[in-house]
């Protein structure tokens, strides 16, 4: 449960009391231990508010973390932090040019209603996952990084007038999957996303022998899916939102008059409660289990 941070890192501390211990990097170095270098292309709005979301389940983990942040040359960052992105980002390029990565997760994007083609970094995006495909044991995308890692398939996203929001019960498909498989067989899950997989397109992939479906929900389809060789891993949903982030997001789509938008479903936007984060745990904890048995061995 260990994450490598500098000691002037912004939310050592709130890990730390969230029971994530925080190292600086010599005292890793004289731990002696292989640290998974598990690299995180955050294109989320306000980046550095982001990195806890994903840096508190992943330090869960009983495998030690060193978290490579890195950012795109084509992406403009309007509403971060500049001086944050230089101290503590780097280029894909520098990322791998030490030490390779075990594992890299592109996170969401608020461009899930434009076209692949039309998102001005996205010719950078698909030479890292080009990359990433051939180089790293596995890739993980959230939500819009997993329509982008869908689409390195030739999977294509559909748009929808109305935005998928809220938390949804979600049926485990696989319960020997060695991700998945040890989450409960209905789980809830949060989105929030203008664009999804239509279910047929899916299935299809699957009968061809493409992907591996791993869970689904009525309302919002397929949600967590693989490629058949597991070197990317789709999941469509947010795991590693906590409650209040769905609300946040709601009042911003609110205050912006962004059509298509209705309260989040199955949550109290006054009184939001979290049911999902043992399964975000699990689903995170597993998936860096899966990496180093498959750097292991």
């Amino acid at each position: 449960m260990t994450i490598i941070a500098p000691k002037s890192y912004h939310l050592r501390d709130a890990l730390q009391e969230r029971r994530v211990l925080c190292i600086d990097p010599d005292d890793a170095l004289r731990e002696d231990i292989r640290a998974l270098r598990i690299g995180i292309l955050n294109i989320m709005p306000k980046a550095e508010s982001y990195e806890f979301s994903l840096l508190h389940p992943l330090g869960r983990s009983v495998l030690q973390i060193d978290p490579v942040w890195i950012r795109l040359k084509t992406h403009r960052y309007v509403s971060s932090d500049w001086e944050h992105l230089k101290n503590l980002y780097v280029l894909f390029d520098e990322a791998i040019e030490k030490s390779r990565l075990d594992g890299l997760v592109l996170t969401g994007a608020p461009v899930e209603d434009i076209p692949f083609e039309d998102v001005l970094y996205w010719k950078e995006v698909t030479q890292i996952l080009e990359y990433a495909r051939k180089n790293i044991p596995s890739t993980l995308g959230i939500c819009w990084g997993g329509l982008a890692l869908a689409k390195q398939l030739g999977i294509e996203k559909s748009v929808y007038k109305n935005k998928i929001f809220g938390v949804f019960e979600t049926k485990n498909l696989n319960n020997k999957h060695r991700i998945t498989g040890e989450m409960d067989d209905i789980f809830w899950c949060p989105q929030s996303r203008f664009s999804g997989i239509e279910d047929s397109i899916l299935e299809q992939e699957h009968g061809k022998g493409n992907v591996n479906l791993l869970a689904h929900a009525q309302e919002t389809g397929y949600t967590i899916f693989e490629s058949a060789d597991g070197r990317f891993l789709m999941h469509l949903g947010h795991p590693e939102y906590d409650a209040r982030r769905l609300v946040d997001e709601y009042l911003r789509d609110v205050k912006g008059k962004k059509p298509g938008v209705e309260p989040p479903k199955n949550l109290d936007i006054n009184n939001p409660v979290n049911r999902w984060k043992g399964q975000a745990t699990e689903f995170f904890s597993q998936w860096i289990k899966y990496i180093h048995e498959n750097i292991s061995f």
